[in-house]
């Protein structure tokens, strides 16, 4: 053991030191080092993988890695596997704190490289190579928020789902208004898949400046997307729109009941455990598959149509809207914050309309503002059979 506490690999005469081993060791001792700075294992293991992938691709150890191997490696990643900017920068940032370990003064793991194998560890993530923010948003140019009329439609459709199956007498009917309710809260809060999966029944709450959202004003979620494998970052989201109290309200005290008591989970399975994160990406295809939209919508998209018409439709500070997504800068905001494809023509509207207003011309108001509806409630036909899913 050497003085700064790593496991000194002595060379034995006649015997050739073994490289496995002591890439091993020097991966123990920064997967360590990254576990006490507070990042998760998940982080600390696909760092390893990263490493290891590194070396395969240079076909070195990491004391004889140079700046063009990952180099090499960062291109390989954009250009044949296709991986998004952010993610490859990600990586990039794996391997450019595994060097800053192997590298620092605190350990001599250069000097026992250099001593066992006659090269030393080097920074390979350099200024040549570093995968930068190219620009304030990096979201992937195909993905999109929802128009108001494909949100409306898909809700629709979420509600057709569940009368086509209890109107047929077949299983399920339960899972699909389970579904919708996933869907619609995901929306109205904003939320992340996994942040969806996790709720319970005690993260909702009354917010006493919002009575009218009764005891669905207030949504904590207590897991939260963390930074770079830090823990989870719990917030609160504030309700905001009038129909999601409601939608809930019905989901918790007519839906709900049928999985049984006591309930703790908002959106159980029947076998008892959470609705997978698979199964409602999976199910959201299934339904813009119906649908026929056009490519560039997911699950994720109802996280970025939150931002957009929170933004751009009821003009609530961007601060807000950062806070209600869990955002530590606002800059990540914009991400998902670009106008819907059909802001454009309401904004016109809005300043023709305010025109003709001025001068005492209105046009006539539309008698019926589109409303996103909460889910039906769930009507009895006899024995109900519990959906699975």
């Amino acid at each position: 053991m050497s003085d700064s506490g790593n496991l000194s690999f002595l060379p034995v005469p006649g015997n050739q030191a073994d490289p496995e081993r002591f890439l091993e060791a020097v991966l123990n001792g920064w997967t360590s080092s990254s576990r006490a700075r507070g990042n998760g294992k998940a982080y600390a293991q696909t760092g390893r993988a990263k490493v290891i992938e590194l070396c395969d691709s240079a076909g070195k150890y990491p004391w004889e890695w140079r700046i063009q191997d990952a180099t090499d490696w960062l291109e390989h990643l954009r250009g044949v596997k296709g991986l998004a900017h952010s993610t490859v920068r990600t990586y990039q940032g794996m391997i450019e704190s595994f060097c800053d370990y192997a590298t620092s003064p605190a350990h001599d793991w250069s000097e026992q490289a250099a001593t066992l194998f006659g090269s030393v560890f080097a920074q390979v993530i350099t200024e040549f190579n570093r995968v930068k923010h190219s620009q304030e948003s990096e979201k992937r140019a195909e993905k999109r928020a929802f128009t108001r009329r494909e949100l409306q439609q898909l809700f629709d459709l979420m509600d057709l789902e569940y009368e086509r199956r209890l109107d047929s007498g077949r299983s399920g009917a339960v899972t699909a208004l389970r579904d919708s309710a996933a869907f619609k809260t995901a929306f109205s809060w904003g939320l992340r898949q996994y942040e969806v999966s996790r709720l319970q029944i005690v993260d909702l709450s009354p917010n006493g400046r919002a009575p009218q959202f009764g005891d669905y004003g207030n949504l904590h979620v207590r897991f939260g997307k963390g930074t770079r494998g830090q823990p989870f970052k719990p917030r609160n989201v504030l309700t905001v729109f009038d129909w999601s109290a409601e939608m809930l309200d019905d989901w918790v005290n007519i839906g709900l009941p049928h999985y049984g008591e006591p309930l703790t989970d908002l959106f159980p399975t029947n076998p008892g455990s959470v609705v997978s994160g698979s199964h409602l990406w999976r199910k959201m295809d299934e339904f813009l598959d119906e649908l026929g939209f056009p490519a560039g919508l997911d699950f994720h998209s109802l996280r970025r149509s939150y931002a957009t018409i929170l933004l751009t439709e009821y003009r609530y500070d961007l601060k807000f809207v950062q806070y209600q997504l869990g955002h530590e800068h606002a800059a990540t905001t914009s991400i998902y914050t670009l106008p819907t494809p059909d802001f454009q023509a309401q904004e016109l509207a809005r300043v023709q309309r305010e025109t003709l207003e001025s001068l005492g011309t209105a046009p006539p108001k539309p008698r019926r503002k589109l409303k996103l509806p909460p889910a039906p409630p769930l009507r009895r036909r006899g024995t109900t059979k519990r959906g699975t899913s």
